[in-house]
């Protein structure tokens, strides 16, 4: 039985379950830092109205209920009770202000993005499905500034106009996925992480690597933004297994 409508009288209540299946998922996958890194999700339609994990709290104990609401044109945000990570405020806010498409957005410091994001060359070649996902989707930072606060979180939204940009390799630092809602994001954030690992594991042999031509690249990439419903049933399948196992996430 299904444990997802047990609190329906929180605003954005379905929303919320959604947020907090996927911070548990990505716990459980290894993905996510201590508790460094942030979900968040635009709740209205010009997506300045969003959700996002309270500061400090671990992934593998986020409920529903526990998702802060917050606004990105407010400017006492950090002055107010229960305010947010102040470098998730300065990333997440200007993302949410400056690029109303980017209804969902995952920052993880995940292993292989990590690696992938510490090369001097960080760009993820299409040697297989996964990478092919990428192909001219995804832009690089290659100007890290420290910490996310505000003017650094400006910078890297003004690198995200683009929608069909929809991956930042975040150089010296990690990754960043946008989608048009949480399970198209977490969908998006999971195959990175398995693309950067490939690739990585690839350069560890020290053999050629065999890349596609920017024509299948490209086809690949296409078909695979057309494929109907995988992110959908992807995000289904988690709240499943969390459901079965008795997982608090809906609370």
């Amino acid at each position: 039985m299904s444990v997802t409508n047990l609190r329906p009288n929180i605003d954005h209540w379905q929303e919320r379950v959604d947020m907090a299946a996927a911070f548990r998922w990505t716990e459980r996958l290894n993905m996510h830092e201590g508790v460094a890194n942030h979900f968040s999700l635009a709740v209205n339609e010009d997506g300045t109205r969003f959700l996002m994990n309270p500061n400090q709290m671990h992934f593998a104990r986020i409920r529903a209920s526990d998702l802060l609401l917050l606004d990105a044109d407010d400017p006492d945000t950090m002055n107010k009770p229960g305010a947010p990570d102040p470098t998730a405020w300065g990333l997440h806010g200007s993302i949410h202000r400056q690029c109303p498409h980017a209804r969902c957005v995952m920052h993880v410091h995940s292993i292989f993005a990590t690696v992938l994001a510490s090369l001097a060359d960080s760009n993820l070649p299409p040697i297989d499905q996964n990478t092919a996902t990428f192909y001219n989707r995804y832009v690089i930072d290659e100007e890290f500034g420290g910490l996310a606060f505000e003017s650094e979180g400006e910078r890297c939204a003004t690198m995200l106009q683009d929608p069909k940009k929809k991956v930042m390799i975040m150089g010296n630092h990690g990754v960043l996925v946008i989608g048009s809602d949480t399970a198209d994001a977490l969908n998006r954030l999971y195959y990175f992480e398995r693309a950067a690992e490939t690739f990585i594991r690839a350069l560890q042999t020290g053999q050629k690597l065999r890349v596609l031509s920017d024509e299948i690249a490209e086809k690949t990439a296409q078909e695979l933004d057309d494929y109907p419903g995988q992110a959908e049933a992807h995000m289904r399948e988690i709240k499943a297994i969390l459901d079965t196992e008795g997982s608090t996430y809906a609370q």
